[in-house]
């Protein structure tokens, strides 16, 4: 009897926090982190350490934040690693500005768009493969890294490399998701030219969770780099040993991309959202997509939808399908194509594209027509005592990348060239020296002019909805940092891709997965208005957010429950 009593206080109890939740629903979360003096989330809780270990030397956010990501080339190289791409949004303190850096790397050089054709002949191929020589793109995180400590950086990269060095001289436990990650992986890429079995593999298998591992290969490279900076890399003798493996085993990166590399500082873009600016970076990344989709729901009452209703999920879904198709249109490198990127994501375009959607799903989508004026992946966040922070994002694209692994020097190269077209007429379409259209996007909130939330969520295709899903569940169904990354997710897959041809448009409507946590009733009318609806188990994305409270001087940390990592401050 006193056990039943017991049992019947526990359920009431958790009805009560139910009730507290503003959902209503018991999906599972937990508390945010608070701290007083610095905050660190990633996807991997011995690289937030390295984070807030960096600060409590001395180094503020942008060494943390460099710190963590290379720490995480070694524990995550499923996800990142410094063969890869780098974007970062940096809000600095002093200059009470918002900085905006696109690392990413350019195709080579002596690869003409003639030649790919040719090379994909003798494969019999119509597209680019995601592994081997053709997909590799110059790797932009090194130059990425220098450039955000030359301009803000505090302590120097010797210290600031030194933990990742020593996990990888000396070993580290492979933590779960991670190693089921690196699992997949090995049988696809184990084959491609290199060292991959040697450096990525134990005895030719992944490493389990919990088991050491260690990288002595990229230990040495880290420690080339504390020494000698950027040019080991791309003007020096790292760059001669690329150059020569290319060389000898068909690949077309030569020293002279390495060399002629650059990354740029550009501008961020914002959109305002109900009293919140979201702020992403320009195209050749898919950040603006985000924005567009807030211009199209901030003509919608959401709140008073309510969350994981039938009408705000079916208005989010619409407006999703109608953006990606603009993405797949017009989002690639400025340098080589005019975009009408202010007309995307002008409030006047969201009205427009809003009056497109109806009360039932929509099947065929195309791409707007706006006036052109004339003019796999791992997030991380860090902030520090100064009201410094740092919303970075680092892939090698599809896990661990090409496959393509130098000997000795212990890092995968990415396979983001896979991501060009191969329609002569898009804009996107695959040249020599030209940066590739990228998935990876940060973002970061400010709230009357001031830092209010660095966040991100990594995965594909899913990042933009994901920043959306997000910022939506803070700012109108009013939950914590935590409980937003924790609600359940939805991804409609389907859109067209920035690869197809420019004839290619959306027909079927596509199909949208939901995590579990979604009433049935609510799934069942969202059939009745024609959404194919599926449920998933994976692919919702990582998220990490870091928000301040500029009143009590705090930050708030969260991260995301369906990765290995962990917020933490002091």
């Amino acid at each position: 009897m006193r056990f039943l009593f017991g049992f019947g206080l526990l359920l009431l109890c958790l009805a009560a926090n139910s009730a507290d939740r503003v959902t209503g629903k018991l999906f599972a979360t937990r508390s945010e982190v608070i701290a007083p003096n610095a905050m660190a989330a990633t996807s991997q809780p011995l690289a937030t350490q390295v984070a807030l270990d960096v600060m409590r030397q001395g180094g503020n956010a942008i060494d943390a934040a460099i710190a963590a990501n290379a720490a995480l080339g070694l524990m995550e190289p499923t996800g990142c690693g410094i063969g890869g791409d780098l974007f970062a949004l940096i809000w600095d303190a002093e200059s009470k500005q918002l900085y905006g850096l696109n690392a990413s790397g350019r195709s080579p050089k002596g690869l003409s768009y003639d030649r790919l054709l040719q090379e994909l002949d003798a494969l019999e191929r119509d597209s680019i493969p995601p592994y081997g020589m053709l997909p590799i793109s110059v790797p932009g995180t090194v130059d990425g890294w220098f450039e955000m400590h030359q301009r803000f950086g505090r302590l120097p990269m010797s210290e600031i490399l030194a933990p990742a060095i020593r996990y990888a001289r000396d070993g580290f436990p492979v933590s779960e998701l991670i190693a089921l990650y690196w699992g997949l992986s090995v049988p696809r890429l184990i084959s491609q030219p290199g060292a991959f079995a040697k450096h990525f593999t134990i005895d030719g298998r992944a490493p389990a969770k919990g088991e050491m591992f260690k990288n002595p290969a990229l230990a040495s490279t880290y420690e080339q780099l504390a020494r000698g900076g950027r040019d080991v890399f791309y003007r020096g003798a790292l760059t001669q040993a690329i150059d020569k493996f290319m060389r000898d085993n068909g690949g077309f990166l030569r020293y002279e991309d390495f060399a002629e590399h650059r990354s740029d500082w550009v501008t961020p873009l914002g959109v305002d959202y109900k009293g919140y600016t979201l702020w992403e970076l320009p195209p050749n990344g898919q950040g603006i997509a985000a924005l567009q989709m807030l211009q199209i729901l901030k003509n919608f009452d959401l709140k008073n939808m309510g969350f994981n209703s039938v009408d705000a999920l079916h208005t989010m879904i619409e407006a999703k399908k109608l953006v990606f198709e603009d993405r797949a249109k017009f989002y690639a490198d400025s340098e080589f194509s005019k975009q009408p990127v202010g007309e995307l994501i002008s409030e006047a375009y969201g009205k427009s594209r809003a009056a497109l959607i109806g009360d039932r799903a929509a099947r065929r989508v195309e791409a707007g027509n706006p006036a052109l004026s004339a003019g796999d992946t791992i997030y991380l966040t860090t902030a520090d005592q100064a009201g410094n922070m740092v919303s970075l994002i680092q892939s090698n694209y599809r896990g661990m990348g090409s496959g393509v692994v130098v000997p000795d020097l212990g890092f995968v190269f990415q396979d983001r060239g896979q991501m060009f077209s191969l329609d002569p007429e898009h804009a996107n379409v695959y040249a020599p020296r030209k940066r590739p259209f990228h998935t990876i996007i940060p973002a970061f909130v400010t709230k009357g002019g001031e830092p209010w939330m660095s966040f991100g969520v990594m995965g594909g295709a899913m990042q933009p909805q994901g920043h959306v899903q997000i910022l939506v569940n803070i700012v109108d169904f009013g939950m914590n940092i935590q409980e937003a990354g924790d609600a359940n997710r939805w991804q409609h897959y389907g859109s067209t891709e920035p690869m197809d041809s420019t004839g290619k448009y959306l027909e079927t409507g596509g199909y949208v997965e939901f995590e579990t946590g979604v009433d049935h009733e609510v799934l069942r009318e969202l059939m009745f208005k024609r959404h194919d609806i599926r449920l998933g188990p994976a692919g919702y994305g990582g998220y990490q957010a870091i928000m301040f409270d500029k009143q009590q001087g705090v930050y708030y940390g969260a991260s995301e429950s369906r990765k290995d990592g962990a917020a933490a401050g002091f």
